[in-house]
């Protein structure tokens, strides 16, 4: 019989596992063409609005393969429930077997969506980050700034949100973590005041504009993980000095890079891969004055390597 696990034991699975070091790793692997990742898999919804992604890979010649699924259903709260949904699967790659039900409610989906931030900031970030910027004011504008400590040594965060209650718990909550936390409906002043940005929101237009990007400024986008949702308008891509995929093959299709190649913004050839620039970080940012962009469209591979970190330490 698989192993079925609860999210209490994840969490607590969770707290001894160098989740940051594992994902790197996965993106190394994944880079050097040692993954197998199909196309995702999705399923979409209007009434009530939410989506479902099927993600599922293996890395050659491991011990297991992974389908993960996730769902997104935005009116959740309304009912007492979390936005996100789901479960990852780890079956015996020699086999076939199912070893293991991760029964995660989303959570190992958000931790490992987290994880990318800081492996991203190592490479990307400028040496100095003076204040982090962040658009939205859930989990994930949460979680992505708490998961850069030990990375960036900044405190200092000011959050876009579009509603007053949303923005008042997340100062409220992050100020409670030790950091100093200023809100804005002004994307202007993100920008204008941070030079590494977050992107984290679910947006069908864009939110900053290349006119308000200073040089300097990195920023990692992860909101716009389906074809249709766009962060960034495709100018700030054609600003920027580099641009990093999570998975070039899936950049194409959905995401921040996907917009701004559909603009005819940018090609193909300027997009540099992230496991890439982790092997070889001269690919990256080699000046404080530079505009960095890394797109996180969320790749099996990182589904992959929190599973087994998780399964090997609860077995």
């Amino acid at each position: 019989m698989p192993l079925i696990v609860e999210l209490d034991r994840i969490k607590e699975a969770v707290e001894g596992i160098d989740v940051i070091q594992d994902i790197e790793d996965g993106f190394v692997a994944y880079s050097q063409g040692n993954v197998q990742v199909p196309p995702v898999g999705e399923l979409h919804f209007e009434d009530p609005p939410g989506n479902v992604h099927i993600k599922y890979g293996a890395i050659n010649n491991d011990d297991y393969y992974v389908i993960k699924l996730a769902s997104g259903f935005s009116d959740n709260p309304n009912v007492g429930l979390p936005r996100v949904q789901g479960m990852m699967l780890v079956f015996n790659q020699r086999t076939g077997q199912p070893v293991a039900f991760l029964l995660d409610q989303g959570y190992l989906t958000n931790v490992r969506t987290a994880a990318m931030g800081p492996v991203v900031a190592k490479v990307l970030a400028p040496k100095n980050v003076s204040r982090i910027g962040v658009f939205g004011t859930g989990l994930q504008a949460r979680m992505q700034v708490e998961y850069l400590k030990g990375v960036v040594d900044c405190t200092d965060v000011i959050a876009w949100g579009r509603s007053d209650e949303s923005k008042a718990s997340y100062k409220r909550d992050m100020e409670a973590q030790g950091y100093s936390v200023e809100t804005t409906d002004d994307a202007g002043a993100v920008a204008a005041t941070s030079n590494l940005i977050i992107m984290s929101t679910p947006s069908l237009s864009p939110l900053l504009t290349a006119g308000q990007v200073r040089p300097g400024t990195h920023i990692t986008a992860m909101g716009s993980d389906t074809p249709d949702k766009i962060e960034l308008d495709p100018g700030v891509l054609v600003k920027a000095d580099v641009v990093v995929a999570d998975s070039i093959p899936q950049c194409r299709l959905r995401g921040e890079i996907a917009q701004a190649m559909m603009a005819g913004a940018i090609s193909e050839d300027k997009v540099v891969e992230l496991g890439n620039v982790i092997q070889n970080p001269s690919l990256g940012r080699t000046s404080d004055d530079q505009i960095t962009i890394a797109d996180s469209t969320g790749v099996a591979v990182q589904d992959i390597q929190i599973s087994k970190a998780v399964y090997h330490a609860v077995k």
